[in-house]
């Protein structure tokens, strides 16, 4: 009787095996979403560059005025904080973040095509300009705390740090690249007729790459419909005496530092462009030398973070911001200014770091998405306030140089108050482990580049960092 051995080696299997295809298939619908990510940082990044950073020079070259320069710059923010606050119901009528995303990038994009017609045909008006700017930031501000929300379903956990650390890089190049190119066409455009004509070609490329981002956006997939995981703070929960709460504190000092910085963030262009007179070419060195510096003492940063904790980062950083604004008082000459700017990205880029560890990790996961968009308006209500008032302090003194040098003087001050609000934040156990990844949304003298943190990026957490004591 023959018999058939088995043969040695073969074992069945105990569980079913997925099919290779499917296998593969996901891991290049990931990659394609992951690039597609990189690719809508990158040419966003540009956009704000050329497009959004050069619209208070665009202001003082159509005759608008110094103040209004100033202004156009930071008002309009609040159209973008009260947006933020319709996006929850629009995304649940959507039932999606992305087309509420794709929809609002649209609208940020075809904003420029009003500013382009009006720079080529020489016809600009305030309204135009502020109604212009009040879309482009309504739209753009609408879309962060859906498209962090989103951005987190999109990238595996355990890639997230790796991955919003190289968009991040990809975003910075980006901005730097389209500052730099916007200021060498309005440098060497000097001699065309009308002034506004060069800023309809840096408008018509911010228009363009910013639908390059749109297709970027669109052609990214949505694993997760909207859930209602994000559990809402409410203000009275935020700011009242809640135990083992220590955030609505913090939240009071930061933004009373940011209206205190805005009294003389917005005016630091019209001064240097209409009363000290730099060129387009100098203007883009003293941001451009801001923004490198801070990029670049990011890392040091975080180890430093790491060695001394974030919460004496936050006073190292709260500390040097405030004489920044007053260093301008000293002297106007391009050499010294430099090194203001060099001091400016070092000091604030401390003070953003610590301020976005002890901010995001401090609070919960699921809290986020809501103190941020609470954040998101306070900032920018903050952002108007001191604009306002340093509008005022101009207005009244005549904008001469003089009441220039007092607004920068009375910026400083402003943020030395601040400090006795910081004092009243207790301590948090916050451990500084990663360096948050960033969306950055304008280019700023004085401050580098505005940014917000990418929410996803952030480790996750159990609950509060507990104040010490409690």
């Amino acid at each position: 009787m023959l018999t058939t051995k088995p043969r040695r080696g073969l074992r069945r299997p105990t569980r079913p095996i997925a099919p290779p295809t499917a296998t593969k298939n996901r891991r290049v619908y990931r990659r394609g979403d992951l690039r597609a990510m990189l690719g809508d940082g990158a040419t966003f990044s540009v956009m704000v560059g050329i497009g959004e950073t050069y619209l208070p020079a665009f202001a003082l070259a159509a005759g608008l005025g110094e103040v209004a320069a100033g202004l156009v710059a930071t008002v309009p923010l609040v159209a973008g904080a009260i947006l933020q606050l319709v996006s929850p119901a629009a995304i649940r009528w959507l039932n999606s973040h992305k087309w509420w995303v794709v929809l609002c990038a649209s609208c940020q994009a075809l904003a420029f095509l009003p500013l382009i017609w009006g720079a080529y045909a020489n016809q600009v008006s305030a309204a135009l300009v502020f109604g212009m700017a009040a879309i482009y930031w309504g739209a753009g501000l609408a879309t962060g705390p859906a498209w962090n929300t989103w951005a987190g379903t999109l990238v595996p956990e355990e890639l997230r740090h790796g991955f919003f650390a190289r968009r991040t890089r990809f975003s910075q190049v980006g901005t730097l690249a389209g500052f730099v190119a916007g200021g060498l066409v309005l440098q060497y455009s000097k001699g065309w007729s009308a002034a506004c004509s060069p800023f309809a070609a840096l408008f018509a490329v911010a228009g363009l790459t910013s639908l390059f981002s749109v297709s970027f956006l669109a052609s990214q997939s949505e694993p997760q419909p909207p859930d209602n995981n994000h559990r809402r703070v409410s203000l009275r929960e935020l700011f009242g005496p809640t135990p083992g709460r220590a955030d609505g504190r913090l939240v009071l000092y930061l933004l009373a530092v940011q209206a205190a910085a805005q009294i003389a963030g917005p005016y630091f262009t019209p001064f240097m462009l209409k009363q000290i007179h730099f060129s387009y070419l100098e203007y883009v060195v003293l941001i451009g030398v801001s923004f490198l510096t801070k990029a670049l003492a990011l890392p040091a940063l975080g180890r430093l973070a790491h060695r001394v904790g974030t919460r004496r980062l936050l006073w190292i950083g709260g500390v040097a911001i405030v004489p920044v604004s007053a260093m301008w008082l000293v002297s106007t000459q391009f050499a010294y200014l430099l090194f203001v700017q060099v001091s400016a990205g070092l000091a604030w880029a401390a003070y953003e770091l610590a301020m976005f560890l002890l901010f995001f990790e401090a609070i919960p996961e699921k809290e986020r998405t809501s103190v941020l968009t609470t954040y998101n308006v306070g900032n920018a209500l903050a952002t108007a306030v001191g604009a306002s008032l340093g509008a005022a302090l101009l207005w009244a003194g005549g904008k001469t140089p003089e009441a220039y040098l007092m607004v920068f003087g009375i910026s400083s001050v402003g943020r030395l108050a601040a400090i006795g609000l910081l004092a009243r934040v207790p301590r948090m156990e916050v451990s500084a482990s990663v360096l948050p990844g960033r969306r950055m949304l304008s280019l700023r003298p004085a401050v580098g580049s505005v940014d917000r943190p990418i929410l996803a990026s952030l480790p996750t957490n159990a609950g509060y960092a507990s104040p010490e004591g409690t």
